[in-house]
């Protein structure tokens, strides 16, 4: 990216001005329906451009920089996720299992077991659920994001985790992350914190039971 930012810093003089927006997901659909075909390799619909890009649009330079600056520059790393529902799909469809992974291990294991609980529908997993119903297995982020439009959406409400879970999973969506994705969610939430301090009980004195009151009716 540094890069892309030197590029347009070289064509700032040719303009009058230059603003960057930011572009909700909801507001940016045609971007949005475009990286999910790459992610799926899904086929491309009709009349949709595709060129691919074997080499950057611009040019990498290697500046030679010392242990200070090294030390002094901070880089982040985006860590892209395995897709965890492509291990199920190619064994539910031509009986794969992922590469690097023995026949007879563990994590074949795993997998084996795990998969009798899956479901092919033509490209999408569903899982099958305690009622019966099968739920739609999304990714990650998109659980995540279902978690974030249950929990903050127009009809949200300062639930538990298990609640939120719960709608989510009656909703007809499954991701194996779920408990923990929504717990996070709750700690992170000011509302959540706010209400789960009170204990939702009328104030009352402590009225303690006698002994002898529980053996009144046999007298």
């Amino acid at each position: 990216m540094d890069a892309y930012v030197t590029e347009i810093r070289k064509l700032e003089n040719k303009f009058l001005g230059l603003e960057i927006h930011h572009i909700d997901r909801d507001d940016n659909v045609g971007a949005d329906v475009l990286s999910k075909l790459g992610s799926t390799r899904a086929n491309v619909l009709p009349g949709v451009f595709v060129q691919e890009l074997l080499h950057p649009s611009v040019k990498l330079q290697n500046h030679p920089t010392t242990d200070m600056e090294a030390s002094a520059t901070v880089r982040e790393v985006m860590m892209i996720e395995e897709d965890w529902r492509a291990p199920f799909i190619d064994f539910i469809r031509e009986f794969k299992l992922p590469p690097g992974v023995e026949v007879k291990g563990f994590e074949a294991a795993r997998i084996i077991r795990r998969s009798k609980g899956f479901v092919l529908v033509g490209d999408n997993l569903y899982k099958h659920s305690a009622s019966g119903i099968l739920m739609k297995g999304v990714t990650l982020e998109e659980g995540k994001d279902i978690l974030r439009e249950i929990h903050e959406g127009t009809c949200g409400n300062h639930a538990a985790s298990k609640t939120l879970v719960g709608k989510a999973y009656r909703s007809g969506f499954f991701w194996p992350t779920a408990v923990s994705d929504a717990e996070d969610l709750v700690k992170r939430c000011p509302g959540c914190q706010f209400f789960g301090k009170q204990a939702h009980v009328p104030a009352h004195n402590l009225i303690t039971i006698p002994p002898s009151c529980l053996f009144t009716c046999w007298s």
